[in-house]
Parts: C-alpha cells; sequence; structure tokens
C-alpha cells in the first residue's frame, strides 16, 4: 500500500512551512487553511482550480447563504453543474 497521493498533495505545504512559522495572525492562518482545502478539494474531484474559484467568486456574491446556508452544496466539487462549468 502507498499514501503517495496525499504526500504529494501535501507537499506544498511541508515545503512553504518554514515560511509560516512566524505568522502571528491567527485569522490568517484559518484562511489560508480554508483556501488550501477548497483548492486540493477541486483538484481531488479534477476540476481547473482556477476555473472552479472564478466560478465561485462570481455565483456565491450573488446568494445569501446567512439566510439559506443550504444553497452551499450546490458548489461542491462534486455536483454535476460544478463539474460542467470548471473542468
Amino acid at each position: 500500500m502507498t499514501n503517495n497521493v496525499a504526500e504529494n498533495s501535501i507537499r506544498p505545504f511541508v515545503v512553504g512551512r518554514k515560511n509560516w512559522e512566524f505568522s502571528t495572525a491567527v485569522q490568517g492562518a484559518e484562511a489560508s487553511a480554508a483556501a488550501y482545502s477548497i483548492i486540493e478539494t477541486a483538484k481531488a474531484n479534477g476540476l481547473d482550480c482556477r476555473k472552479y474559484l472564478t466560478y465561485l467568486f462570481e455565483k456565491l456574491s450573488q446568494l445569501d447563504f446567512r439566510s439559506k446556508p443550504d444553497l452551499f452544496e450546490r458548489f461542491l466539487p462534486w455536483q454535476p453543474e460544478i463539474q460542467e462549468n470548471c473542468k
């Protein structure tokens, strides 16, 4: 058994770790973690990350997630519409 896929997906974080050691902003670290999670999930689902992020920024800004949090599920990387528009 091998875990090369998992190791290769975290390689950018391991390489950048020295640069982030001295970060004192917790909010920045949380924002980075969220962004990396979105990007790696998009990659794992075969999406073009740039297309996916552009799609998210364009569409999400038009919706009110505070009153309807269920809307977010439509934008998960494995949804058919996302797969169609972001590959």
